[in-house]
């Protein structure tokens, strides 16, 4: 395989310079290229040793043995797997396609699930966080960019009022600036001491728990209608053999959550409205035909009114904090006659997403400890350090009783053992600013897996290989390190998955120009 580096870049070392023209000089190059192929294109990819034993999986009979040693620097590489474009570029691609597909398959079939989902009604909900604190936005009243990614509208002045003042603190009141897309004020308090920055870390901590509560209201809320109109509830079986009654709606979800630039979560849900067989209570069916999208609509803001979760008692604030959605609750359909919002549309805007994290905000750590703290937090320094303090702050050791309720969830999301304070789990994710949840979850009967599609790629990668076909490769393996020997490895590996990548890419292009070809000719 022939490699096109650019050399003549400027920034690129002489000593990788010498790595790139030594490992391309050794007769081993094109096997060492294809050792590094599974993590080509990682940019810390794990390295393992071990044995790797090809065994029968008929007969269980060991065919061979091979100790990392014999490979190409005595080592096996694996990739990294980060789904965070920040960290690699390239395991986050593979993790965005299967994002896309995980949220496409719920909202129109496939790979397992019924296409008849597709009939469903389904509804595409934004739920954002309350106001802790004025800060720099910006807004557009009217877009008539084709583009909402390259938005160049004008838009209305910040903060405008007709009578300037000052907060308590001294500090302007009023904006008129016009931001631009990427002005770094978005996103910032006006003023840093009016902002209650505690209220907001325990709002991104408990978020997942308001979630959790608002799904319950909205199948609630569905099951009141179903009596309203009649329809009669379904008996289902239980795997015990218990005979429950439960409502013939049940609501499926895909949920994205979105770091905002003032370092407050939001989530995009897809809903879809599904029924219930009573011999199959797993079995994804349609609605009854009595509970429409419209009645979905309601439900979803119903909820989003309703549920406030109050979190346990804090010696900072004995009464607790609320927790509870913004004013700016929106609503769509999807795959309506409008076709405002498409199921395509949907699943490349959330699968965008499940590879950010907390980029937007301007902070970007791994987990920290009491030694990086000093680093990171200051009670009198910019948003992002004083929202980290509050994070470590609040999930100080304390000696009150467990609280029980909204507690619950928030424990195990990052309780620290030994530590009574509910809130001790902030300061393990004090670098995600407080939100400790995944940042792509989904309800059981929603979709597939991200497991089954990872199957379904190596079973399909195995194939490939004419050497292991029909036989079970076992590897007894122990962790290495992370990362490429050299610089110039590095360079190596990635320039050869891109170029393999872009050439598939090709191949895809003019495969579905062949069949536009073919279906325009008949």
């Amino acid at each position: 395989m022939s490699i096109a580096l650019d050399l003549s870049r400027p920034g690129l070392a002489a000593g990788r310079d010498a790595n790139v023209l030594f490992r391309a000089a050794t007769p081993e190059f094109s096997g060492w290229l294809e050792h590094t192929r599974p993590a080509g294109g990682c940019a810390r990819p794990i390295r393992l040793t071990g044995t790797l034993t090809a065994v029968d999986p008929h007969s269980g009979r060991i065919l061979s043995e091979q100790h990392t040693d014999e490979l190409p620097d005595r080592t096996l590489y694996k990739a990294c797997g980060n789904r965070r474009e920040a960290q690699c570029p390239d395991c986050a691609w593979v993790y965005q396609g299967d994002a896309y597909q995980v949220v496409r398959c719920g909202l129109t079939g496939g790979k397992g699930v019924p296409a008849s989902v597709g009939q469903h009604s389904v509804v595409f909900a934004t739920f954002t966080a309350p106001s802790f604190g004025a800060v720099h936005h910006r807004h557009v009243p009217h877009h008539t960019c084709a583009a909402r990614e390259r938005c160049d509208c004008r838009p209305a002045p910040c903060r405008a009022r007709g009578t300037a003042g000052t907060c308590p603190h001294g500090q302007p009141a009023v904006c008129f600036a016009r931001h631009d897309a990427d002005d770094l004020r978005l996103g910032q308090p006006l003023c840093l001491d009016c902002y209650n920055h505690a209220h907001q870390v325990v709002w991104n901590y408990f978020a997942g728990e308001l979630w959790r509560r608002t799904k319950q209201a909205i199948e609630r809320h569905l099951a009141t209608l179903c009596r309203r109109h009649g329809i009669p509830f379904v008996r289902v079986v239980t795997a015990s053999g218990k005979i429950r009654w439960v409502p013939p709606v049940r609501v499926s979800h895909g949920k994205v959550a979105e770091m905002q630039r003032r370092a407050a979560v939001h989530f995009h849900v897809p809903l879809r409205l599904d029924g219930v067989d009573p011999d199959g209570p797993e079995a994804i069916v349609p609605p009854p035909a009595g509970i429409t999208m419209d009645d979905l609509e309601a439900a979803v803001h119903a909820a989003a009114r309703q549920i406030t979760v109050t979190t346990p008692p804090h010696p900072d604030r004995p009464e607790g904090w609320a927790v509870a959605w913004g004013e700016q609750v929106d609503v769509r359909r999807v795959n309506s006659a409008s076709g405002e919002l498409t199921d395509g549309k949907v699943a490349a805007y959330l699968a965008k997403y499940a590879t950010k994290s907390t980029e937007v905000t301007g902070h970007c750590s791994t987990r920290l400890t009491a030694a990086q703290i000093g680093d990171y937090a200051d009670p009198e320094g910019d948003h992002l350090a004083r929202l980290i303090d509050a994070c470590w702050r609040l999930g100080r050791p304390t000696h009150n009783a467990r609280a029980t309720g909204a507690a619950t969830t928030a424990d195990r999301q990052g309780h620290l053992d030994g530590e009574p304070n509910p809130y001790a789990g902030l300061r393990r994710w004090a670098h995600m600013l407080g939100f400790g949840g995944h940042f792509l979850t989904k309800a059981r009967r929603y979709s597939v897996t991200f497991g089954l599609l990872r199957d379904t790629r190596a079973t399909y990668r195995r194939t490939e290989d004419d050497d292991t076909v029909g036989t079970i490769i076992v590897g007894a393996l122990t962790y290495v390190g992370a990362g490429w020997l050299t610089d110039g490895d590095a360079l190596l590996a990635n320039t050869a998955a891109r170029q393999r990548r872009e050439s598939r890419r090709i191949g895809r292009e003019e495969l579905a120009h062949e069949a536009w070809l073919a279906g325009a000719a008949t």
